[in-house]
């Protein structure tokens, strides 16, 4: 085969050149490890600004023909795990979910009753229910709850809308545009004398999926404006900033109640 002088002068060139890369190659590249296993946790021993939860939690389901009963029995189930905390704490809020005066989407009385039952002989300090709905005293009387506070005269328990009593802690959020926003939080949920027992429905929800004890907790804890105050302003309101938004605001807030937390209850009877 023909070789002309511009084909031989390229083919030269290409051989020269990964002749060189040969020579000069391994004295370049360092000696290689051994092939180390893939860090599949990169959390771990770094410094995080939200750190991973990796504990475990113990549950209690308990399936039977009583609300009220069902509560109490997976109460008593892992009492172990709640009281040890019960007994460093100096009253208990209830935290039901209110957020409207329909039964089928609120706490029923049942089961704060539930609750009730199986803190009598175990818990002798003051009961506070407390919720920051938009009519929290309403919606308590169209619920039956003070019939609750007749019923156990022992555990002294008071009703307290949480935006009328008007004591907060500011932390902050993010609005649409990821600018950095204060909001109010109730003071009671983040008071170290409170064991935090949530009370939660189980019901659906447009942007979380479900309703259940995080949620609860979360969005019951921005206050409003007390009534006859204005302008009327609500915090509640800063957390409905689009789906993405929406999740890392709730997380924030879960991190900054968490440390109070003590025992949550999903009711789905």
């Amino acid at each position: 085969m023909g070789v002309s002088r511009r084909n031989f002068l390229n083919i030269a060139t290409g051989v020269g050149t990964m002749a060189a890369a040969s020579r000069f190659l391994p004295a370049q590249q360092p000696p290689q490890a051994a092939p180390t296993k893939p860090n599949l946790e990169p959390w771990v021993g770094q410094p995080q600004p939200y750190p991973y939860f990796a504990g475990r939690s113990a549950v209690a389901v308990v399936k039977g023909e009583s609300r009220r009963k069902n509560i109490t029995d997976a109460l008593v189930a892992i009492d172990d795990q709640i009281r040890p905390g019960l007994k460093l704490k100096k009253y208990v809020v209830l935290k039901p979910n209110c957020v409207s005066q329909v039964p089928l989407g609120t706490t029923n009385a049942d089961a704060l009753m539930g609750i009730l039952d199986y803190l009598a002989p175990r818990f002798k300090g003051p009961v506070v229910i407390a919720e920051s709905s938009g009519n929290t005293m309403g919606s308590y009387e169209a619920l039956g709850y003070k019939k609750i506070v007749a019923e156990f005269p022992n555990q002294k328990v008071s009703l307290v809308a949480l935006n009328e009593e008007a004591k907060y802690e500011v932390i902050t959020v993010f609005d649409y545009n990821a600018h950095v926003i204060p909001v109010r939080l109730a003071a009671r949920l983040l008071d170290p004398d409170a064991y935090v027992i949530c009370c939660a429905v189980m019901k659906t929800h447009n942007a979380q999926v479900a309703t259940l004890t995080v949620k609860n907790m979360v969005l019951g804890a921005p206050l409003s404006a007390p009534t006859g105050v204005t302008p009327r302003w609500s915090d509640k309101r800063k957390y409905h900033v689009g789906m993405r938004m929406m999740q890392v605001n709730m997380m924030m807030t879960a991190q900054k109640l968490k440390p109070n937390w003590g025992a949550g209850v999903i009711d789905g009877y």
